[in-house]
């Protein structure tokens, strides 16, 4: 781009008032809109459509009458002289054969995407430079004016820095597009790359949008690209997908892709800043920023990418030399990176087949479309923490990489799934070990339990969360230690007086994990952790004992005991010990699912505006989830009377916080302890019988 370094070939260069003389090869389809826009093209005199080439011929008077029409692209090449552009629009299969053909007689407008694997956009690009032509990528969200506007924002720091880039999309297809044609939804056809999946064909500007903003055009600017694939179709190619890249500069792109929504709504891309977000929807060139100062929006017109390269091939063929403001908006180049994470898709395991109780069709016969059970919730969730479906843990997911390194913890004894009453040997699974060290950094990765239930099934903890990503299921965390912030997101600071944005997010890594099952009703986990600042540099050293028994037919408990050792001084704390009044998050922490009719109560208090920064002996929260009531009773730590925390309204969770107004001081190898106990029940309990099971089964 920019200055063009060897001298345009003499027998390319045309006269600069000459119309065009431009070829289409593939009139249905995608088709349909070339034809309509050269017909606009050459009513102003730009372009003479002098022939087209398709094996289905247009319909009547659907062409200029002077147009000619082939059957294939070569008839038209070897009876059409003197073309300056030839545009394909034709099956994904078939543009590495055709473009090839093509270049050695005219400038090319390929549509998206290229060609169907890395190695023909090698030979395509080789092909380019050898026959000394354009070739002009049809991603025409590229034309949009919001791109400048966005790089000037992000030059400006309007958003402040820039975390990450996702791209969600979320349309609907029916069975009938699927059988459009014999290419649809395949990998490949007789034996020749396809890779129509809904990453690479329907929603691809989605991923060439973002690639874009990010400044990844050629795919030596991705560092990594990672695909999650699923269908719910009868289809050999992704319906539902994430995508997830990381540039060479590491900031994570993120796209959760699918053709099987509740409804069809158009795509955007979201900028992640420290300071506000930008929201791009592409298809409509509007441009949404939101900041502390407020939101504003705008609406963006479009350059025309066959207009654009045909004032590029003007403009060149003037002389040796382009000026810097001559460039195609779409060039083959730039679809590097692109084709990086097609090739990725291409070369990935098959997609996932969804099982069909996740799967519900709407409509009849070929009208009919699949939606996947959650599927708008999921998408969001992968975007906010950029992570994988599988990663989110989704029932319809495959399992994630570290699944069956997992540790559970399980209970014994009572009767479930058809086992005999009181079978001593049965044991039920209520908890899963999450190592966490996939999480992303800005989420302060760190081991926790995940998911959580009642013997009934009921699930009652959350993960990786839209509102709070970086809230973890059931764990302990602190926001800030010496600084580092081990809870995710952003760092309260009294300095500042507000939550920031801040490059100071530690992990907590799990240096040995020791489980024993125990003969009669416990399983206990044995976890040594290592708190480790962005450098990695050790602050703290953890003991973390958690372990599970049965209580009585509907109940269990959980037990977490843990020791924190100062490496170092240690200055442990969090918002409310730096100024947030009310804020004093910080400690063990439970994240509870989406539920409903929700209550939280003490023995004397009721409702979230009193029970939060209590410091009773026992807390109660129970609700309607998503499989069944159930009741969870929390009790306060025997070391302390730390004060309870507690979001109901704005998200469900509750926590016991060790640094509520103050922080707490920590000489090198000094240990600070809390224990906590958790009643895992079935059903709706009252205060009363919430107290009974507190006092019936108090923790040793």
């Amino acid at each position: 781009m920019g200055i063009l370094s060897e001298p345009v070939p003499e027998e390319h260069k045309l006269p600069t008032t000459a119309a065009a003389r431009v070829a289409l090869v593939g009139v249905h389809g995608f088709g349909t809109h070339h034809l309509r826009n050269l017909e606009r093209l050459q009513a102003g005199g730009a372009v003479t459509l002098v022939a087209v080439a398709d094996p289905n011929p247009p319909a009547p008077r659907a062409l200029p009458a002077e147009t000619a029409v082939f059957g294939n692209l070569d008839e038209l090449l070897a009876a059409t002289p003197d073309l300056d552009l030839v545009i394909v629009a034709t099956p994904i299969q078939t543009h590495a054969p055709l473009a090839l053909a093509a270049l050695p007689h005219a400038d090319l407008y390929l549509e998206k995407p290229p060609v169907a694997s890395l190695a023909d956009f090698h030979r395509l690009q080789d092909a380019a430079a050898a026959a000394g032509r354009s070739v002009q990528i049809g991603f025409q969200s590229l034309g949009s004016r919001a791109l400048q506007a966005i790089e000037e924002l992000l030059a400006a720091g309007e958003i402040g820095t820039l975390l990450g880039i996702s791209a969600t999309g979320r349309w609907v297809r029916d069975r009938a597009y699927y059988k459009r044609s014999r290419w649809a939804g395949k990998r490949s056809l007789d034996g020749v790359d396809v890779v129509d999946g809904v990453a690479t064909n329907p929603l691809a500007h989605a991923i060439a949008t973002a690639l874009r903003i990010a400044g990844a055009r050629a795919g030596d600017d991705l560092a990594s690209v990672e695909t999650d694939l699923y269908r719910a179709n009868e289809i050999e190619s992704d319906d539902t997908s994430v995508i997830r890249v990381r540039t060479d500069s590491g900031l994570p792109i993120t796209c959760a892709l699918t053709l099987c929504a509740t409804e069809s709504v158009e795509p955007y891309i979201t900028l992640q800043g420290s300071e506000g977000t930008a929201v791009f929807h592409y298809t409509e060139d509007r441009l949404t920023v939101t900041t502390a100062a407020g939101e504003r929006r705008e609406v963006f017109g479009r350059d025309d990418l066959t207009e654009n390269l045909l004032d590029y091939l003007r403009r060149r063929r003037t002389g040796d030399t382009l000026p810097q403001d001559a460039a195609l908006i779409s060039p083959l180049a730039d679809s590097g990176a692109f084709m990086r994470v097609l090739e990725a898709i291409r070369t990935a395991d098959a997609p996932a087949l969804i099982a069909s109780e996740y799967i519900d069709w709407v409509g009849d016969g070929e009208s009919a479309h699949a939606v996947i059970t959650g599927i708008e919730d999921a998408l969001e969730r992968a975007t906010a923490a950029h992570a994988t479906f599988s990663e989110l843990g989704l029932p319809w997911a495959r399992p994630a990489a570290d699944h069956a390194e997992r540790q559970s913890l399980t209970v014994r004894g009572g009767h479930d799934g058809g086992a005999a009453p009181g079978a001593p040997n049965h044991a039920t699974t209520v908890a899963t070990v999450q190592k966490g060290d996939a999480v992303a950094a800005r989420l302060s990765p760190r081991p926790y339990l995940h998911p959580v239930r009642t013997l009934g099934r009921v699930t009652v903890t959350d993960h990786l969360p839209a509102d709070h990503p970086w809230h973890l299921g059931a764990g302990i965390a602190l926001q800030d230690v010496n600084g580092v912030n081990f809870w995710g997101g952003k760092t309260y600071t009294r300095a500042a007086g507000r939550y920031e944005e801040r490059p100071d997010h530690g992990r907590i890594v799990q240096l040995d994990a020791i489980l024993e099952s125990g003969t009669a009703n416990d399983d206990v986990l044995q976890q040594e952790l290592s708190w480790q600042a962005p450098d990695g540099s050790e602050l703290l050293r953890e003991r973390r004992v958690t372990g599970a028994s049965r209580v009585d037919a509907n109940t269990w408990r959980l037990d977490v005991a843990t020791e924190l050792t100062a490496v170092v001084d240690a200055s442990l704390g969090g918002p409310g010990s730096n100024g947030a009044a009310g804020s004093g998050y910080g400690g063990f922490f439970w994240r509870l699912p989406a539920c409903s009719a929700a209550e939280v109560f003490t023995a004397e208090q009721r409702g979230e505006a009193d029970v939060h920064g209590s410091a009773a002996p026992w807390l109660a929260w129970t609700a309607d989830f998503a499989e069944g009531p159930a009741t969870l009773v929390f009790a306060a730590p025997a070391e302390a009377p730390d004060p309870w925390f507690v979001r109901l309204s704005g998200y469900p969770g509750v926590g016991s916080a060790l640094a509520w107004e103050r922080q707490v001081e920590l000489a090198a190898r000094q240990t600070v302890t809390r224990s906590f106990s958790v009643w895992i029940a079935d059903g709706r309990l009252t205060p009363t019988e919430a107290a009974a099971l507190v006092a019936l089964t108090a923790a040793p």
